[in-house]
Parts: structure tokens; C-alpha cells; sequence
């Protein structure tokens, strides 16, 4: 079993910008009263809340592979027409009603790119999603796309050879896929959709206030994103590890006129329909 690193607390306090920089995906989304929602990777269920709040005759199933995400989720986000469970989004075959045509819209925000990094899995992903959709039903996500937080990316990877990990297994720690949108494309009209919107947004996007001020600031982010690069060296190495990404990126990602730091975001955006 993979290390769950997840928790709301720590999402929070690292990451707090990432549900509310949804406004675009969520118009795609364009949520109706009486719509049925499946939401891959749908963390402690800050936005899921939101989708279900919109459709008060629908109903909306969020999916998370974290078990404290989920719980978070069914503690504070469980509505009387949404409900959670801990799926491993990779595999939605092991949850039958997830993928049984039922579904009106699929929608994924923030998550994807942590779903796909198994190259095996992607294509099966892709053909289950169409599964889940009755027909004419929308597939709306959102998720990092090519160039995604490069900077974090490429100091990872580095610190990790500098620690003493060989090069391809460093290369191999990094838990993201993140695609082109010809590859998007390509995949989801493989999988048997339409493709309405496929696009990529580069976002610089401001990291927390360091602790004493709203969050966790860099070194937080570091040590949550970056967790499975951590994983990859031993226990003795790990604080050494991350202290050496946060000194390299430092300087890249803080804007001289405030001290704040931006990491370069880069989104990749798509609407794609199940042929009726």
C-alpha cells in the first residue's frame, strides 16, 4: 500500500488556493439541478459540497483514494444527496457503480495528474470514465498539464541525484503525469469521446504565507507535493532532502518587490462528451 500523505489539515495549510481557483472548470462544468455527478479524486470534499449544493435533485459521488481525505469528507461534506468512498480513481472497475452508465457528468479537479502517472493505467482510465456516462453525459476536468511547477519538478529530481538516488529512479519518484494537450486529445477521442475543449493555461499561482501568517508556505508545499520524492530516500536523508529543493527554489519562485512566492502552475483543461 502507498503512504497515504494526504490529510485536510495539511492540504489546507499547503495548498489552500487549489479548490478555490476552480471558477473556469466549474462553468465547463455548467452543474444542473437534476445533474448526476461522479468526481474522481475528489479530496475532503470542499468543491464535491459545492457540486452537490448546485444540484439538489441530482446526486454527486466523490472518489478518493486518501482514506483522511475521505473521512474528512464524510464528517463535513456529506449532504443528503452526496455521499464518499475511498476508491482508488486508477482502478474504477473495482467500484461497479461508478462505472455503470448512470452518470450524467464526470468531473475531476486537481486530481488527474496524480491518477494517471501509471503508464498502464491511463487508457483504461480514459474507456472506464466512458463507461461511467450515460450517452450524451460530459467528461469536465482539470489537472496539471505540460510544464506544471517545472521548477519544483527539475529541484526534485536534482536533490534526489545530489542524495545519492540514481538517476532513473529519481526520475521514476516523481508521483505526476503531466500531458500535452495533443496527448489529452488524442487519449480521451481514443477512449470514444468528443472533444469540445482541450487547453492549456500557464498560472503562476501564490504559494500560503509561511507559518505565522496563513499557511505553510513553501517548505509545506514542498513536503506535501513533493512527498513521494522524499519516499525515495532514506529516513536519515529526507529533512536534508527537502530543505535542499526549498534553498533552490527559493530564489526562483519569490518576487523581489513583496516576498511572496508564485509557483508556475500550468493547467490543462478539457470538455469532452460521450457520443449520444
Amino acid at each position: 500500500m502507498a503512504k497515504d500523505h494526504w490529510s485536510s489539515a495539511a492540504y489546507n495549510s499547503a495548498a489552500n488556493f487549489v479548490p478555490q481557483l476552480t471558477s473556469k472548470v466549474v462553468a465547463y462544468l455548467d452543474v444542473q439541478p437534476t445533474d448526476h455527478i461522479l468526481d474522481l479524486g475528489c479530496g475532503d470534499g470542499t468543491l464535491t459540497y459545492q457540486l452537490a449544493a448546485a444540484a439538489p435533485q441530482g446526486r454527486v459521488l466523490g472518489l478518493d483514494n486518501s482514506a483522511s481525505f475521505i473521512s474528512t469528507a464524510q464528517e463535513k461534506h456529506t449532504t443528503p444527496n452526496s455521499t464518499y468512498r475511498h476508491v482508488d480513481c486508477s482502478k474504477l472497475s473495482s467500484c461497479p457503480d461508478a462505472i455503470d452508465g448512470s452518470w450524467d457528468k464526470v468531473f475531476s479537479n486537481a486530481a488527474m495528474h496524480w491518477i494517471l502517472r501509471d503508464p498502464s493505467i491511463r487508457h483504461p482510465f480514459f474507456a472506464d470514465v466512458h463507461k461511467a456516462l450515460k450517452p450524451g453525459g460530459k467528461f469536465v476536468f482539470e489537472q496539471g498539464g505540460a510544464g506544471n511547477v517545472a521548477e519544483a519538478h527539475a529541484a526534485a529530481i536534482s536533490a534526489l541525484i545530489h542524495a545519492g538516488v540514481p538517476v532513473a529512479e529519481a526520475y521514476e519518484a516523481s508521483p505526476w503525469f503531466f500531458p500535452s494537450p495533443d496527448w489529452m486529445r488524442g487519449a480521451l477521442e481514443k477512449a470514444g469521446f468528443e472533444v469540445e475543449v482541450c487547453e492549456l493555461e500557464y498560472r503562476p499561482t501564490k504559494l500560503t504565507a509561511e507559518s505565522g501568517g496563513s499557511g505553510a508556505g513553501l517548505e509545506g508545499w514542498v513536503r506535501l507535493m513533493c512527498a513521494q520524492f522524499l519516499d525515495a530516500v532514506e529516513d536519515g536523508k529526507r529533512d536534508a532532502v527537502a530543505r535542499e529543493i526549498c534553498t533552490v527554489l527559493e530564489p526562483v519562485v519569490t518576487r523581489g518587490e513583496d516576498g511572496s512566492r508564485w509557483m508556475g502552475y500550468c493547467r490543462l483543461r478539457a470538455v469532452a462528451r460521450k457520443k449520444a
